[in-house]
Parts: C-alpha cells; structure tokens; sequence
C-alpha cells in the first residue's frame, strides 16, 4: 500500500519477530511491522497485517523445498528499494537446539552478574 511504503522510506519498520510462510503456493510475511504513516489519515494501513510477496515461480519452488524440511525458516533480512519498488531480501535461518539454548541462556546470566557486580564496585 502506499502508506506502506511512504512509511519504510522514512525507516519505520521493524522485522525483529518477522518471517515468511508458504500458503497455496504463494509466499506470505508475517509479523513485519510497518509504522503507520503520519500524514496517512483514515487511508492508513494496518501496522502488522499479513503482506504477499511477489516472487517468480521458480524462486517459489525453490523455496518450497527447503522451507518444507523441518526445522528451516524464511526470515527478512533487509528491505531496500530498487527503481523505486520495495525489495526485501530474505534468509534461511535454523533455530537452535535445546543445549544450544542453555548455553546462551547460561552465558548472559554470567554477563549479567558479571555487570552487576561491576557497576557494585563503583557505587561502593
């Protein structure tokens, strides 16, 4: 929509939980937020609806394949413009497995502390 893209040419959106899914045969973003446009009144687009994206049929394909295998998911990685069309560029991504999680989990609760005790040492 053209509030849409009036609002990304300003830097309004965020894909921090951000990702794509197939449904029949058409590639869809979820959860991409665009700020609603200041000057867009009641011609406004709604922040986190659901957007299609436009891709040839091969890329769709393609896709298709990998996004079926179980665990890999299609994520945005940055939205540019090009001839004055919007473009997004879209990653593969793996989640990570359950010791991978304790792992980090366990590594910011020691930056945590770490900071903590820190930030004691110079109030004291």
């Amino acid at each position: 929509m053209g509030t849409e893209v009036k609002s990304l040419r300003q830097g309004n959106a965020s894909f921090g939980d951000a990702f794509a899914y197939m449904k029949s045969g058409e590639v869809w973003l979820k959860d991409f937020y665009i700020k609603p446009f200041d000057q867009g009144s009641y011609n406004n687009h709604e922040p986190r609806r659901d957007r299609k994206l436009l891709l040839h049929r091969d890329e769709i394909r393609r896709l298709d394949k990998v996004i079926s295998q179980k665990g890999i998911t299609l994520v945005p990685l940055k939205v540019y413009f090009t001839r004055g069309k919007a473009k997004l560029q879209l990653g593969l991504a793996k989640g990570k497995k359950k010791y991978d999680k304790r792992a980090s989990i366990a590594e910011k609760d020691v930056k945590r502390d770490m900071a903590r005790e820190i930030k004691k040492a110079k109030m004291g």
